[in-house]
């Protein structure tokens, strides 16, 4: 039976490529955005597939009503894409309180509120997929980057509770981790920014790298689409799963920066409980 999936952010990038890998594929794709006119050519070419929602999903009150629409109409959600993103540039130090919330209700809230909302169908029909994008920034950080990786080391600390949480009902979770890919995420329209202090020059590194970096990312959405569905569909699901060259090397190399800082301090680290 072909699925029916929910996509967030699907007007472009990863949302995008996933949409049309989904409809290659069969499945019925609605696609949910703040305009969702930028869907028209995508339904126009599968008016029977693929229909378009406006939502926004920081307006988490609007989030319950949406997915019992798509209920009503179609009867199931088989797989959430919670897509919807941006990026954000700033030392820790200059990102304001009001920055860093905007960014949580982007990346952790609205994913947070539609995960809520879509569960109780899905556990009845003991099956579905949620599928989390976050990043590599969601397994490490640098200079910059500290509230966007904020967010995405939230949305996998859930998302890996949620994993356990509703194994049993035969639902999965997905957490992708995507490197650098050509998509708008690096678009200087898109892209926040904190004010620049002058004071971090790492920050400053990435600020450049953030301005100059759209339309070179070496990674291709469409690929990592296909690699996507396929892993959806394994009788195995991982519970991460990196994409592209940097992705996994950052996030390997990662682990094993962590392993060495542990294996280091082991034996002091063990010996803090209370004597016997």
């Amino acid at each position: 039976m072909n699925k029916v999936w929910l996509v967030t952010g699907a007007s472009s990038g990863f949302g995008r490529a996933i949409a049309e890998a989904a409809v290659a594929a069969g499945d019925v794709v609605i696609g949910a955005a703040r305009n969702p006119r930028s869907l028209d050519d995508l339904r126009a070419a599968h008016p029977d597939q693929v229909e378009a929602l406006r939502l926004d999903v920081t307006d988490t009150a609007a989030v319950e009503g949406a997915v019992q629409d798509v209920l009503a109409r179609h009867g199931r959600i088989d797989v959430l894409v919670n897509n919807a993103g941006r990026t954000h540039v700033g030392a820790v130090e200059e990102t304001s309180d009001a920055e860093l919330r905007a960014l949580f209700e982007v990346h952790v809230f609205g994913p947070a509120a539609l995960t809520r909302a879509v569960l109780p169908h899905m556990r009845e029909r003991r099956s579905g997929a949620i599928v989390q994008m976050s990043s590599v920034g969601g397994q490490l950080s640098f200079a910059g980057f500290g509230a966007y990786s904020g967010t995405k080391f939230a949305l996998e600390g859930i998302s890996e509770a949620l994993a356990d949480e509703v194994r049993e009902f035969g639902i999965k979770v997905l957490i992708v981790e995507p490197g650098a890919f050509r998509t708008s995420l690096f678009d200087t329209g898109r892209a926040g920014a904190s004010g620049d202090s002058g004071l971090y020059s790492r920050v400053a590194e990435t600020r450049a790298l953030v301005s100059g970096g759209d339309g070179s990312q070496p990674g291709d959405p469409r690929k990592a689409a296909a690699v996507i569905l396929a892993a959806l569909d394994a009788e195995h699901t991982p519970l991460r799963l990196p994409l592209g060259e940097d992705g996994v090397s950052g996030v390997l190399g990662h682990l094993d920066q962590v392993r060495e800082d542990v294996l280091a301090w082991e034996k002091h680290s063990r010996a803090t409980g209370f004597d016997v």
